[in-house]
Formats: C-alpha cells, structure tokens, sequence
C-alpha cells in the first residue's frame, strides 16, 4: 500500500495535497537518518488524522514512564511486528487497538510513509497513514503502557507559538511541539514535522526557538530529526 488507492482518492478534500505529495516522500524528509539495509527490528505506527470540532487532528498517545524503550514520550500508537501480523497495517492497527482500543472498522489505511530507523530501541519503523472516518472515544487500555491518549488538532500544532526545538544532553536538535500538556519531540515529532510541511499546514516559525530537553524528558536518546541548527532561519 505504498501508494494512494481509490479508497484513498475519496478521503476528505483537506488530505488530498498531503497524499499526493506521500508519492514522492523520502527518508530524509522525516528525519537525517539513515534506514539500515539489513538488521533491526520491523514494527509500526499508525499516524491517524480524523476531524474534530476545530478542524483535522491526529491521535498521540503518551507512553508510561515504567517503560524501557521511550518511557513518557508522546507517540504515535504501534508497537513491533508480530509473527502473524500480515503486513505493517496489520501492525499498526492491532497495536493501537491493544493500546488504545481503537476499533479498527473505523479507521481508512491510507498509505505507508518510508521505513525509518530509531536507532536507541533498533526499529525499523513503518509509519502507516490513516484516515479516522468514524471517530470513536479511546484510551489508555494498558496503564502500564499507556498513560495518556489525545487527539492534537493540527491547527494547534503548526501554531507557531507551540513550535520549537530542543536540545538533548548529547548535543542533538530537533523539531518538537508543545501541544495540551505533551512535548512532542524526536521520531514522533520528525514524522509529524515533515507531515505538516507535505500537507501545506505549516506555518513559518522560528527555527532559533531552541530549548533544552527537561530531564524528565531527556531519555532515551534521541531518534529523528535535525542534528544542527541554522539559528538565523525561519521555517
């Protein structure tokens, strides 16, 4: 499904510059790293846009902090592959299901993004594209896993006022936002970033805007984005 279906051609008129932009998407407009050729471990994330009262929002959930991979970042839902699991769809919708209880005849797949590594945890990660046709109340059906669910409104993620970017201890930079109580930042924030950008959404902001990551937020290492800066730029 890596490219747009008919299915796809009938979603709302506000996702149609998005996808049709997705046919020529690259690695690098998600993030400098480079995807290994062999070795890491396959999994999937579901990037759900739906519509609510303010307009086009996509669903984040925030990862309990007891976890050892990513513990209390803000993520897309998904999780590793299964051995049953029939492709990264199947992925991504049984993982967000588990998590979230999504019910899964609600959701349009729509397409796959390139597969991208994250190098702290070794995923190679299919972000899977979907349309929430029929949203539905969700949450946190692990708390163990999953301490929170949200759906961010895109307009409150291209303001720029809840634009930025961060510094990890390491040195690395990257995009984040700063949305209803969550600091988006490193995979989630490079994917929703370069989203944004392909969809026409985004709005200029200032690239110098740079803090640094609170240390309850500082681990694990970083995972997508921008390793340096040009602090004279607007984006």
């Amino acid at each position: 499904m890596s490219q747009p279906s008919e299915t796809a051609r009938r979603a709302p008129a506000w996702l149609q510059p998005l996808l049709a932009r997705l046919g020529t998407a690259r690695i690098e407009d998600f993030t400098q790293l480079r995807t290994p050729e062999h070795g890491g471990r396959e999994s999937a994330v579901l990037v759900l846009l739906g519509e609510g009262e303010t307009g086009p929002d996509v669903l984040i959930l925030q990862r309990a902090a007891t976890l050892r991979n990513h513990a209390g970042q803000p993520a897309f839902p998904g999780g590793a592959a299964d051995p049953e699991d029939a492709d990264a769809a199947a992925t991504a919708l049984r993982e967000a299901n588990e998590e979230v209880g999504l019910d899964v005849s609600s959701v349009t797949l729509l397409t796959e993004l390139p597969r991208l590594w994250i190098p702290v945890s070794d995923f190679v990660v299919t972000p899977v594209l979907a349309w929430w046709h029929a949203p539905h109340p969700v949450h946190a059906r692990e708390p163990a896993e999953v301490a929170h669910v949200a759906r961010l409104p895109v307009a409150e993620l291209v303001d720029p006022e809840n634009r930025m970017q961060v510094r990890h201890p390491s040195g690395w930079i990257g995009p984040a936002f700063s949305v209803r109580g969550m600091l988006v930042w490193g995979f989630t924030a490079g994917v929703l970033s370069g989203l944004l950008d392909m969809g026409g959404w985004s709005r200029p902001w200032f690239l110098d805007r740079v803090i640094d990551l609170p240390p309850t937020e500082a681990m694990p290492a970083p995972s997508a984005g921008t390793d340096d800066v040009d602090e004279s730029a607007m984006r």
